[in-house]
């Protein structure tokens, strides 16, 4: 099968079931989309700029304050290009309540997740990009869920406009702040859902009142591997960050891991990656979860190190948070911290990543896979 100009390598290999699409929001279309889209309409393409402005700029979800469209068809304006994409089933909050995770429901009934951080010099969302997963990596929640659907850009967007709301009321711990970042690091794999994660970036990073206003330099895209689809995000022109999802350095045991291995190797994948930085400039992140007695040897930490030395790259080690039943744990701490010493040996820049959420299932895919957590989704919170 040949793939076309107009189709995404990621999205193509591993497509969605086919189901009934999510409501157009204003958030799906570019400037000039919406401008077509109200005129459609019967309305004024100016209106576009006007409801651009009360979504991205004054984080407005009530009509009635829209107060500058005509109050006779303010409410249908609303509904035909803000209707609403995420119904909030569970919120769960730690960390002296400044991680805040929810559990949403999509119009069709399908369950993902998104998760506001709070550091002292910055805030974070991660968020989902797609319901489910279908790359079906054993110790993550979300792939052993499979894959149900593609997320539209909007619902994408709709969760980092949905924090920045309640940063904005003072919701969150801290007091009123505005989201910082953004990490798609949720349910589903990115690039899999190729053009619609590509549009949600733009609108994320759009100038203000057109979209969010984020620098690209803020978005990190996370990806298990597609190398098609990384050279194609290479190719976009844009500064986000890669973060490559890599979980061991030898493909005898990534091929269990992360099963798309089986496709594209370990090779493969991080000279992708290396381009990747050689085009952006861009440092890559690599994501590695550290599982005991799996991938937390001594020898593997070395063979990672090696095949990292000397690139522009970041090591970011996960405490990997188990799921309920599962056989895969976190690392022992002296594990960890030997595997730390290891790659600074080699002179690799490493992290051991923040384990906020751990009590609140903080793992994507965790809260929409408890059976317990599913019960509460019969009826949205507020």
């Amino acid at each position: 099968m040949t793939t076309t100009p107009a189709q995404a390598p990621g999205e193509l290999v591993f497509a969605a079931p086919r189901r009934a699409k999510p409501p157009r929001h204003l958030a799906d279309l570019d400037p000039a989309a919406r401008r077509a889209a109200l005129a459609e309409l019967g309305e004024k393409p100016f209106r576009a700029a006007q409801l651009s402005r009360h979504y991205f700029a004054n984080l407005v979800d009530d009509p009635a304050a829209m107060t500058d469209l005509p109050a006779g068809n303010r409410t249908e304006l609303a509904a035909a290009m803000l209707p609403t994409l995420l119904t909030p089933v569970r919120e769960l909050t730690c960390d002296a309540g400044t991680t805040v995770k929810t559990l949403w429901r999509l119009f069709d009934g399908a369950l993902v997740e998104s998760v506001l951080m709070r550091y002292p010099n910055r805030i974070t969302m991660c968020v989902s990009s797609q319901a489910g997963c279908g790359m079906n990596c054993p110790f993550c929640a979300t792939g052993q869920a499979g894959l149900t659907r593609n997320m539209s850009a909007g619902e994408i967007v709709e969760q980092v406009v949905a924090g920045a709301r309640m940063l904005r009321r003072g919701q969150v711990a801290g007091g009123p702040g505005r989201v910082s970042n953004v990490v798609f690091m949720g349910m589903g794999e990115p690039l899999a859902n190729y053009r619609a994660v590509l549009s949600a970036v733009r609108r994320l990073t759009d100038p203000s009142p057109d979209g969010l206003g984020l620098s690209q330099r803020s978005i990190t895209v996370s990806t298990v591997g597609l190398v098609p689809a990384i050279d194609k995000l290479a190719a976009e022109g844009l500064n986000v960050t890669l973060a490559v999802s890599l979980h061991a350095p030898d493909d005898e045991l990534r091929d269990t891991l992360v099963p798309v291995n089986t496709r594209w190797k370990v090779a493969e994948v991080l000279d992708a990656a290396w381009s990747y930085a050689a085009t952006t400039k861009r440092r890559i992140s690599i994501e590695y979860a550290l599982i005991r007695d799996i991938n937390d040897q001594a020898w593997r930490a070395d063979l990672l190190g090696r095949l990292l030395r000397g690139r522009l790259v970041h090591v970011n080690l996960i405490p990997l948070n188990p799921t309920s039943g599962s056989k895969w744990t976190a690392s022992r701490p002296g594990d960890e911290r030997a595997f730390v010493e290891t790659l600074e040996q080699h002179s690799v820049p490493v992290t051991v990543r923040d384990t906020r959420g751990r009590e609140i299932d903080g793992a994507c895919g965790q809260l929409a896979a408890d059976p317990e957590q599913l019960v509460t989704a019969a009826e949205p919170v507020g």
